[in-house]
């Protein structure tokens, strides 16, 4: 964005720095007719907003007596919507004039409180895990990258598990048409806001990992139909616990053990389902020249495990999949490898009956996961594998687990400086309660081996 001097010598630039004073300084300025017209900058804001807001509505999930915060709420064109459902409605704006005429117009909803603040300021205090919907239309733009993924990590703390965020943006280029004697807005394209708040994630105070999952993303209509342009987007997402519960740490020891297990030979190609931060499959690429493909359902994992093997001469590749979802042509893998992601799965059989499908004659099924019992291993059999072995491999686990948290701890200060004493302590009382459950044998570690022919 290029530089400028704002009137008043209130900025010295448009820079990281100044963000928030260039912004106020527009928006006090296309705010004093406080019209629709000055809130959608555009001449024919009154014929649009017919059309669009009742649009923009229809897209929210069901917020009936529910907790709702609109950001960015201007002078309440939607505020008044949103009002005439939610059981408590907190309307915020930046812009003072803007919020008191909200408020003089939307003041007899007894269920609204209306403020005057900035999201991006540390003093706005919303209590963690008490939002039911998060409601914005057209505020992102007007924040920097790093305010942006700020306030998306802020956002997921507010909600309650199962919250929704809804957010609206023009991307790529100015849709209204109102003159501007400057215009700091930053229109992006669209796959920012998506890795942004795709990469967003909260561990809770119980080490349970929450992450935000796309609900739906699309232009919205009326700026299509009224000016065919497609650049107005928006975008829900809801707080969900994170599919991936595994430890960074845990795997280190133990993946040299049962890769041997496999017989891995070069050139074969590997399918690891669940493939975490991707370091399984880096040491077996390296070590065996062999192709892997990894997927996980977590983008966080999914981006990590992408950084981490750029620039290594190795045959991997990463994809962000369901695996129950995915479809692989019959007879591609020579291995399927997968740990601690089954758990949760409900139909086991139909995906034993895939994983069979698509190993060739004579591939390896490995599994690891935590279970009750090893219990029948008629699930595989059913699928067709044989040459069937269960193992309790608790013993190996609860051994690797005590020298990961003995290695946790005498690496504390670079993983607090890295990440927060917060997640430390979250990640190790984990630990702990895994090493409670495997020693009252409430949990067993399983391990799973079986053959195609």
């Amino acid at each position: 964005m290029a530089s400028l001097t704002m009137v008043q010598g209130k900025c010295a630039g448009v820079g990281g720095m100044d963000e928030r004073c260039v912004q106020k300084n527009y928006w006090m300025e296309h705010t004093t007719e406080l019209s629709v017209e000055s809130m959608m900058l555009d001449s024919n804001a009154s014929h649009l907003d017919k059309e669009e807001r009742p649009e923009v509505l229809s897209l929210l999930p069901a917020y009936e007596g529910k907790s709702v915060v609109e950001l960015g709420a201007g002078i309440g064109r939607f505020t008044g919507e949103l009002a005439k459902k939610a059981g408590q409605l907190l309307a915020l704006d930046f812009i003072e004039s803007a919020i008191k005429k909200n408020e003089n117009i939307n003041g007899h909803h007894k269920n609204v409180k209306f403020m005057c603040a900035d999201v991006t300021s540390p003093n706005l205090q919303i209590s963690e895990g008490s939002v039911d919907l998060i409601f914005s239309n057209w505020l992102l733009m007007y924040l920097s990258n790093e305010e942006v993924e700020s306030l998306a990590g802020r956002m997921i703390k507010w909600l309650k598990v199962g919250g929704y965020v809804f957010f609206r943006e023009s991307c790529f280029h100015q849709s209204g048409d109102s003159k501007r004697k400057y215009n700091p807005t930053h229109y992006r394209e669209p796959r920012f806001y998506t890795k942004v708040f795709k990469e967003c994630h909260k561990i809770d105070d119980r080490g349970n990992s929450f992450e935000l999952s796309l609900i739906g993303c699309k232009c919205i209509g009326a700026y299509v139909r009224n000016k065919k342009n497609q650049n107005q987007i928006c975008w829900i997402w809801q707080k969900v616990r994170s599919q991936d519960d595994r430890s960074a740490f845990a795997f280190a020891e133990t993946t040299k053990e049962f890769v041997a297990k496999l017989g891995l030979k070069p050139g074969q190609k590997v399918l690891d389902v669940g493939c975490g931060t991707g370091g399984g499959d880096i040491y077996m690429a390296e070590n065996f020249d062999v192709e892997v493909v990894g997927i996980d359902l977590s983008i966080n994992m999914i981006s990590l495990a992408i950084e981490r093997v750029i620039g290594l001469k190795c045959s991997v590749e990463f994809e962000c999949a369901d695996c129950t979802k995915n479809s692989y042509p019959e007879n591609t893998f020579d291995v399927i490898y997968s740990r601690d992601t089954l758990l949760h799965i409900k139909d086991k059989p139909s995906l034993f009956r895939s994983f069979y499908k698509w190993l060739k004659p004579g591939g390896t099924l490995l599994i690891t996961d935590y279970c009750k019992s090893v219990g029948s291993l008629s699930m595989l059999e059913n699928a067709g594998f044989n040459d069937v072995i269960a193992e309790d491999q608790s013993n190996l686990f609860m051994k690797t687990l005590q020298q990961e948290l003995n290695a946790l701890e005498s690496k504390k200060d670079d993983f607090i400086n890295e990440f927060s004493k917060e997640d430390y302590n979250k990640i190790s009382e984990r630990w702990r309660a895994k090493q409670m459950r495997g020693a009252d044998g409430e949990q067993i570690w399983g391990l799973f081996i079986a053959k195609k022919k």
